[in-house]
């Protein structure tokens, strides 16, 4: 068995590192999204959900961010260009969508597609014995399982 550079199973650590692509690529396809509700937001709802959104896109910068440096850290490369993302992710461009409630429900959706990889990175990452991605996986699953508790309170108002 041949080992990457901390000490993982190099095989492991690739299939891992092209999950976490896969993650990143909707990671950033869910942020692009959440920039365009929050500029194009519009009704009784504006300043709340301008704010949110904002709040959404701002945490996705850093989840970005420390996605791509794990993928580095596995000894592999991130993918990093638009093409790479679109023709890779699940979650798909939404476009100029003002309305507020069907903005939410894009995000939730975003967010049942985010949950699905990251328990599946999760289990690959246990068995490959990488405490890294699996605790931040851990740490994402947690995050947003209570976002889908906010935005599923805020959808039945």
């Amino acid at each position: 068995m041949r080992k990457n550079r901390i000490g993982l199973d190099a095989a492991k650590a690739k299939v891992l590192g092209d999950k976490l692509n896969l993650l990143l690529s909707n990671l950033q396809l869910l942020y692009i999204n959440s920039r365009g509700f929050h500029w194009n937001i519009k009704g009784d709802n504006f300043f709340e959900l301008h704010l949110k959104f904002e709040e959404l896109y701002t945490d996705l910068q850093l989840k970005i961010d420390e996605v791509a440096e794990r993928i580095l850290t596995l000894g592999h490369v991130p993918d990093h260009s638009y093409t790479d993302y679109l023709k890779h992710a699940a979650i798909k461009e939404v476009r100029n969508l003002g309305n507020g409630k069907e903005a939410v429900k894009s995000v939730m959706d975003s967010i049942s597609i985010l949950l699905e990889l990251e328990r599946d990175i999760l289990q690959l990452s246990a068995d490959a014995l990488d405490e890294g991605t699996n605790a931040l996986m851990s740490d994402y699953i947690r995050q947003q399982e209570k976002l889908v508790w906010m935005y599923c309170s805020y959808l039945s108002k």
